[in-house]
């Protein structure tokens, strides 16, 4: 094993052994989202970054942290410790690893910013350019299995976070609404989530939150 590799092994395996792993899955209707990637593309591209759904995946996970504070917290012994940031890590697959840069207050970020920081912070992951406080300080982690065609995941949190977010792949699929069968972009977005900290029904709090946000975009915003 590398290096990355043995420390990845046991950060997963302290994780296991730590917190009490619980996972809700939720399927979101990518719809409006969609027409608003299609609508804002050539402005993005302008900007020199592009515009993907996982933007709008961490923009809707962000009001949820603010919404359902105790997802952003962490255990400290018998305390919970509240986090007043929402620093949002992003899982990035490299060739002889993983690693997750941090995406520092991630609530006031509009969309274009989150944009530009993820292709920032992957770009520079897979260069080996990042610095050590890029990678610390992650109150709540995305995981985006979906990239590589996985429908789900369930994800291991990480220490010492209470939850983590599992995006699985956006892709046309019949969807009944009003009674009539419709073709919609869908997904199913995994929340892995420590139970001794959160129950089931603050999880599908947080979960109904980013699902609303997600699927009421509205499409004459960026």
């Amino acid at each position: 094993m590398s290096v990355m590799r043995k420390r990845i092994a046991e950060h997963m395996i302290v994780s296991r052994r730590t917190s009490a792993h619980v996972h809700s899955v939720f399927e979101v209707n990518f719809f409006r989202v969609a027409k608003v990637r299609e609508a804002r593309r050539t402005d993005y591209e302008k900007a020199g970054t592009k515009l993907t759904y996982l933007s709008f995946i961490i923009k809707a996970a962000s009001d949820a942290l603010k919404a359902v504070p105790i997802v952003n917290a962490s255990i400290d012994n018998d305390n919970v410790v509240y986090h007043r940031d929402v620093n949002i890590g992003i899982a990035v697959a490299l060739d002889w690893g993983l690693i997750v840069p941090v995406i520092k207050h991630a609530d006031r970020h509009d969309l274009l910013g989150l944009s530009r920081a993820v292709a920032d912070l992957a770009t520079r992951a897979r260069a080996k350019q990042l610095k050590p406080d890029e990678v610390a300080g992650g109150t709540f982690t995305i995981t985006n299995p979906g990239v590589f065609g996985a429908l789900l995941g369930m994800p291991i949190i990480n220490q010492p976070q209470v939850a983590i977010l599992g995006v699985g792949a956006v892709e046309k699929r019949p969807v009944v609404i009003d009674d009539a069968i419709a073709i919609r972009p869908m997904a199913y977005l995994t929340l892995g989530y420590d139970h001794r900290l959160i129950d089931g029904a603050v999880a599908d709090q947080f979960m109904s939150h980013m699902k609303h946000t997600l699927e009421t975009w509205d499409t004459s915003q960026s």
